[in-house]
């Protein structure tokens, strides 16, 4: 009997590490996954373009401030800050929060979120202005936005306005646009069409063309934002990969072929070249094949450990320029 026991432990052992990525597993609550799901529910309920990960040049300081979402509608802009927390939140008199994980008995101090915000907005007209691009007052404003859902607080009433809470952001609908009342001033909305329409499409321009973190998406539909460092594996795949820079590459997908249902042995690797008279990948598409042993070392945001990623866990990479 221990024996059948043992031996059925040793089977699950080895069919969890070729049939399941711990990679997955860690990134299934990831902030970076959180901030995807928030601009993919905005674009559909406000029919707008959410621009997600940017980095955006700060003046002041020379470094580059990250956004989390810029989000463009016809008549405003909406610098989005998500704060994927879960747990009971209490807001200081400073402005700050503290969130104490639910069973853990440990809390997590973190800056203001709605002044972090407003700053962000602020770098953001600057680098606007830099481009040309003047906006009229009211037409940019900022929000926090919480949709984790397992997010406690004790009393709602202590956040101002700006913070949009996961109660808030479940009640809200196409149809129901009060939740975004606040979001610009009613002066604007008096403004001549065209000059709406200008800057509709100024800003669409500017903010596809702005600096941004790469993305990683992984077997079911995640994602992480990060820098992409390099290709860890057999010196034959390192070598095939070789030509896979951000100078040169826009893209890439990972396509996994399998006899049986057993997991690949080798890995279908489309790439695509950089073509920077269009501002994106080119139609030309390149193929290698490589181990499905091979890895990817990535740097997510705000994380001070390099992370190692299977390629087979990988589904597409996309590499700012």
């Amino acid at each position: 009997m221990w024996v059948q026991i043992l031996c059925g432990l040793v089977i699950y052992k080895i069919c969890k590490k070729l049939f399941y990525d711990d990679d997955v597993l860690d990134v299934e609550t990831s902030d970076s996954n959180a901030i995807f799901s928030v601009a993919a529910r905005l674009e559909k309920l406000y029919k707008g373009k959410a621009y997600v990960g940017l980095r955006i040049p700060d003046p002041d300081t020379g470094s580059r401030q990250n956004i989390d979402i810029v989000l463009i509608t016809k008549g405003e802009a909406v610098v989005i800050s998500v704060k994927n927390l879960s747990g009971f939140v209490t807001v200081n008199a400073d402005g700050s929060w503290v969130c104490e994980a639910v069973g853990r008995h440990r809390s997590a101090a973190h800056p203001d979120p709605v002044a972090d915000a407003k700053k962000q907005a602020s770098i953001l007209e600057s680098y606007l202005e830099q481009r040309e691009v003047a906006l009229p007052e009211g037409y940019l404003s900022y929000k926090v936005i919480i949709p984790n859902p397992k997010f406690r607080v004790i009393n709602a009433s202590y956040f101002p306005p700006e913070v949009i809470s996961y109660d808030q952001w479940m009640l809200m609908k196409s149809e129901n646009k009060s939740m975004l009342s606040g979001w610009i001033k009613g002066a604007f909305r008096g403004g001549k069409k065209e000059m709406q329409e200008s800057i509709h499409q100024q800003l669409n321009f500017i903010l596809s063309t702005a600096p941004i973190w790469d993305r990683l998406e992984v077997k079911g539909n995640k994602h992480v934002l990060g820098e992409f460092l390099e290709f860890k594996g057999k010196q034959e795949d390192i070598q095939a990969l070789r030509y896979i820079k951000r100078s040169k590459v826009s893209r890439l997908d990972v396509q996994k072929t399998s006899m049986f249902g057993l997991a690949p042995s080798r890995l279908q690797v489309l790439y695509s070249s950089r073509d920077y008279r269009s501002e994106g990948a080119s139609s030309e598409w390149n193929e290698v094949t490589v181990r499905s042993s091979t890895e990817v070392l990535f740097q997510p945001v705000n994380s001070t450990k390099v992370r190692k990623f299977k390629l087979s866990s990988v589904t597409s990479m996309s590499l700012s320029a």
